[in-house]
């Protein structure tokens, strides 16, 4: 068993070793470094055409993140913004709290808080949102019993994140310019 400081310090190098190397790719294969750095299974799929939303529709997210996300196209859309921006950690922990609050098995419920708090609120974890240490403990909390609402504040916390810095940016962006044309 090593020390905690030597344990996190072997963590900052390993993980500025990781940076390098994905710097390194960066600087040497500018057309698919993005596919080197983030290494998805397959490409993003754009959002089917047939469910395109029309401008006025697209225009109503401007002002409601909430209507957004309840668009199967506005969803999709934003996520590839998200990724675009290296952010994508938000809408996929929003993403899978909504998934788990539809849980109905006290076992699967479990096992979903679980990988949810390894993947998304525990520290140094692989998608760690962007939480403040209160809520982080609320949650930690919640999740000696999980029920529906275990995540509810750090859900919140993130969505309203989401709301006050992503949603401007993606408003100005070049994919919702083009569907609000």
């Amino acid at each position: 068993q090593c020390p905690p400081c030597l344990t996190s310090s072997f963590h900052l190098l390993r993980r500025a070793k990781e940076i390098k190397t994905k710097l390194g790719t960066l600087l040497q294969k500018p057309d698919s470094a993005i596919d080197l750095i983030i290494p998805y299974a397959e490409k993003p799929e754009k959002p089917p055409k047939a469910h395109k939303p029309s401008p006025e529709e697209a225009l109503q997210w401007r002002d409601s993140l909430e209507k957004l996300l309840q668009n199967t196209y506005g969803l999709a859309s934003f996520s590839s913004f998200l990724r675009s921006e290296f952010s994508e950690e938000n809408i996929e922990f929003w993403a899978a709290c909504e998934d788990y609050k539809r849980t109905k098995s006290p076992v699967k419920m479990a096992e979903k808080a679980k990988k949810i708090y390894e993947e998304f609120i525990q520290t140094e974890a692989p998608k760690e949102v962007n939480i403040d240490h209160f809520t982080k403990a609320v949650t930690m909390k919640n999740l000696v019993e999980p029920s529906a609402s275990s995540f509810d504040m750090a859900q919140k916390r993130i969505f309203a994140l989401m709301e006050k810095d992503s949603l401007p940016r993606f408003v100005r962006s070049e994919i919702y310019q083009e569907l609000v044309k």
